[in-house]
Formats: C-alpha cells, structure tokens, sequence
C-alpha cells in the first residue's frame, strides 16, 4: 500500500513538473516550434512516465525512508512530539510574519532567500524550543491545573489515579504483585518498553544468578497482567538521548506526572532531588514492622561480630539487624538484650543494643 502511494505522488509530480518545466527546456534547446510536444496535456504525461521509470529506482529508497521517520515517531513520547509540533507552529508563524514585514522592501533577491531562509531557521528554533521546554511547559500546566482545583476530594481522586511506573529492581524483588493483589496499590500500573528490555537482557545473562532474577521479574509481570485484578499497561517509548534506565524513568515519570515505584534506595533520593513522586516498597515494609522503643526488652541470639570492636550481630524474624555492643563474647548464644536506639531510613531499619546482664552489672 504505501509503495503505491509512493508511486501515485511520484505521478503527480512528474505531471505537475512536466507541464511547467519541459516547455522552458523545449525553449532552450528551440524545439518550442513543435506543436504536438510544446502542449500541456503532453508535456504533462511525459514528466509523469519519466518519474514514474524513476520510481523503479528510487521506490524502495523512499519507503525504507519514510519507514525510517514512522518508527522514529512511534517510540518517541506524545508530549515531545506534541511540544516540538507546537513550537515548530510558532516558529514557522514568525517566520511568516517577519517575511510580510520584509516584502515592503523591493529588493527581488530579499523577497526570495529570505522566506526560505527564515522558515528554515525559525521553524527548527521553534521545534528545537518546544522540545526542550516540554518539561517547563508540562509543570506549569499541572500548577495551573492544580491552583484551579478547589475541591480537596478532587484532589484526592486524581492523586490516587496516578499511573504507577515499576522500575526493574521492584519487579525483580517480587514483592509487588503481593502488594498490588491486596489493593493498596491503586491506579494504572504501567511497564516501560525499556524496563521490559533490560529484564529480558538479565534473563538472558550467562551468570547463573541473574539469569534466574531475570526470570522471576518476567515471572512476576506475567502474573501482575494475567491473575490480578490491576490495570497494566505498556509504555513503548523511549527516551534515545538517554542511556542509564534510571535516568529513563525519573524522566517518564516527570514527563507523564506519575509515581515511581521503586524499591532502590539511590533511585528514590535522585527522585526526591528532582520532585519525582516515589513510592519506595521498602518504606512500605518498614512501616508495618512491630514497633520498638528504646529501653524495651527482646532476646536474640547473636550470629556474628560487628564491624567496630566489641559488637555482636543479631537478627530478628523479619530480617532487621540488630547490633549488639559487647556482643561479640556472646557469638553463637542466645541473650536477653536492652534497646538503646533505632535507626530508621528507606534503605532498612537496624536496632541498637546492649546486653541486658551488661546492664544489671552497671
């Protein structure tokens, strides 16, 4: 189909061209005297025949071309074509109002070049500023949007919409399809072409570890679309400029006003440098472990020594560690212990400790 598109726009070129063109070159070379060549209707299917033997040629060229420009545009994100669109309407809409002012000047080379000049040059700022703005252009409609919402329920709703964007590391942990199947996850999960490459590329590592991390995040996708009850979608763009699939994400979700869920602790604080709603798993997690103080008591059994001198190791049940001053005397024993503090950050929880017959001894 395209092919004969292709083919038909060639025709109608070559007519066109032909009815213009073959009488100035029949005048060059004085055969304009020849009144069966020197017509419209002849020297229009004459440049059609020639440019349609040039189609043979030049077909399969234009259309790998043409192919070339559709994919580009298929993987690029609707807001950068619709942003580099708008600034290149601008951009062109200048460069007819600068070429109106310019044609009160009578100067025949002045009225010709610079039309051309200038739709060139200011079509591709106007492009070039529109695409590099979308990320300006995006937030201060959001604020706008936001400041003229009143209704605090409203609010609500459309925050809880917000599309869910998983990164690969919280696929890979597994942990979410567990979350998102109990309903605390709301909204629209959304899987990024380039999130799904690079798990496909860890499936396919000949190391042994990752090979088997790489199957389960495909594992874990499968049954978030197929057993649950969530909305999943496909983002098939990508972000060419952009290398590091970190980078891609933060951008995805600037560019779409969505929510990160990751469970990568660097992730989440360039997220949190750059305004990036983030939903960390791990805080999840630590956010309905058992509560404990300073001063309570628990007994664990201390598994290693620490790193500063002196210090034990423990675990409890959930994974948290505990460090035990002056536990490394009890390695392998299971003792009675005194919390002395708790350290809480997105990356895990870990308790300190002392020995409790350490402390009937003060």
């Amino acid at each position: 189909m395209l092919k004969r598109i292709i083919q038909a726009c060639f025709l109608i070129t070559g007519g066109t061209l032909g009815i213009f063109l073959i009488p100035e070159v029949l005048t060059l070379v004085h055969a304009d005297d020849i009144a069966f060549i020197n017509n419209p209707y002849v020297t229009g299917i004459l440049g059609a025949i020639i440019f349609y033997l040039l189609t043979f040629w030049a077909v399969e060229h234009v259309e790998h071309f043409i192919k070339w420009i559709e994919e580009l545009l298929v993987k690029a994100p609707i807001t950068d074509i619709i942003f580099g669109s708008l600034g290149l309407m601008v951009g062109l809409f200048a460069a007819f109002l600068v070429g109106f002012a310019l044609n009160a000047i009578e100067v025949p080379i002045l009225n010709t070049v610079a039309p051309i000049l200038l739709t060139l040059l200011f079509g591709y700022l106007g492009y070039q500023v529109g695409f590099k703005k979308r990320d300006e252009l995006l937030s201060l409609f959001s604020k706008n949007a936001k400041k003229k919402s009143t209704d605090s329920e409203e609010v609500s709703e459309t925050n809880s919409s917000k599309i869910k964007i998983l990164d690969t590391s919280v696929i890979i942990d597994g942990r979410i399809a567990d979350i998102c199947q109990t309903g605390f996850l709301e909204g629209t999960i959304v899987i990024p072409q380039f999130v799904l490459a690079e798990l496909q590329h860890i499936a396919d590592s000949s190391d042994a570890l990752k090979r088997n991390r790489g199957r389960r995040g495909l594992d874990i996708l499968n049954r978030i679309q197929k057993e649950l009850a969530v909305k999943v979608e496909m983002y098939e763009g990508d972000f060419e400029d952009i290398q590091e699939v970190d980078s891609k994400l933060v951008k995805l979700a600037k560019i779409s006003n969505g929510i990160l869920v990751t469970n990568d602790f660097n992730l989440n604080k360039v997220c949190e440098f750059q305004n990036v709603a983030v939903l960390n798993i791990n805080d999840l997690a630590n956010a309905v472990k058992p509560v404990v103080l300073p001063g309570e008591e628990m007994s664990v059994q201390v598994i290693k020594d620490g790193k500063e001198q002196n210090q034990g190791v423990a675990y409890l049940d959930d994974g948290t560690m505990i460090v035990v001053e002056g536990g490394r005397d009890h390695i392998g024993k299971r003792i009675d212990v005194l919390v002395t503090s708790v350290l809480q950050t997105s990356a895990g929880r870990m308790i300190f400790a002392k020995p409790k017959l350490l402390e009937k001894a003060l």
